[in-house]
């Protein structure tokens, strides 16, 4: 049994946000919120096809793939910077805290994209409203969890924070699957909401100061399945690592 997500629309987000520490939208909330067409982010689902296993799952496991790269976002303006690994302290990341993970970054096909800014800068609006303007440090995960192994699981780390200010968890699909039930729970609090998004780029915004987070495994349908998203987290001050960096 699966339960629909409570949509937020786009005009409601911060208010909500500032109330429950997460927001749900629509496809066609997130693209007003962004301010793009549904066709063009839809132009970038094929790069799911070209992730890497993911090397570093420390649990043994072989249904995890990815690529990684990371942004700088001021107003209208988006700079990639140099690759750099991605590094959460365990803290936490139990699972694979304090530990450099080097992925392989993101392609020209997805992140030269004018698309791609309007996402970023879209959602960093949505940060600014919520935390103040600033520079926001964004790191991007393109994920698959796949049914190699039997099961697949989203988050093996359980659920967690991120340590940043903000995180975004866009739906890009779902194929040949059951599970991947996603669960928010108060960091701080009793309560907490299950629900299960379906609809490609439908998306979960979340306030990673007030919510923990996680997604339940995945099986497979019939022989294989997998489940593609799209995670960005904001973050202001630099991003994480063994020695903070601006970038």
């Amino acid at each position: 049994m699966s339960f629909s997500p409570p949509l937020t629309h786009p005009s409601e987000v911060t208010a909500v946000l500032r109330e429950r520490g997460y927001a749900v939208l629509s496809r066609t909330g997130l693209c007003e919120l962004v301010g793009t067409p549904a066709d063009s982010l839809e132009a970038l689902r094929p790069t799911w096809n070209g992730l890497l296993p993911d090397a570093y799952l420390r649990d043994g496991g072989r249904y995890r793939s990815r690529r990684h790269s990371c942004f700088v976002v001021e107003g209208t303006a988006v700079r990639p910077v140099p690759h750099r690994a991605h590094w959460q302290p365990v803290e936490y990341n139990a699972l694979h805290g304090g530990l450099e993970r080097w992925f392989e970054p993101m392609t020209p096909d997805v992140v030269e994209q004018h698309v791609w800014s309007q996402l970023l800068q879209g959602l960093a609006a949505c940060c600014s409203a919520l935390k103040g303007p600033q520079p926001w440090f964004v790191e991007a995960h393109q994920f698959r969890i796949d049914t190699t192994d039997g099961i697949g699981r989203p988050t093996p780390e359980g659920a967690h924070r991120d340590g940043v200010d903000f995180v975004a968890v866009l739906l890009v699909g779902r194929e040949g699957i059951k599970g991947g039930e996603t669960r928010v729970f108060e960091a701080s609090g009793p309560h907490g909401i299950r629900f299960t998004l379906t609809e490609p780029w439908s998306a979960l915004l979340l306030d990673d100061e007030r919510v923990i987070h996680e997604s339940t495994p995945i099986q497979p349908l019939g022989d294989r399945g997998h489940r593609d998203t799209l995670v960005l987290t904001f973050r202001s001050k630099g991003f994480q690592g063994p020695a903070a960096s601006e970038g």
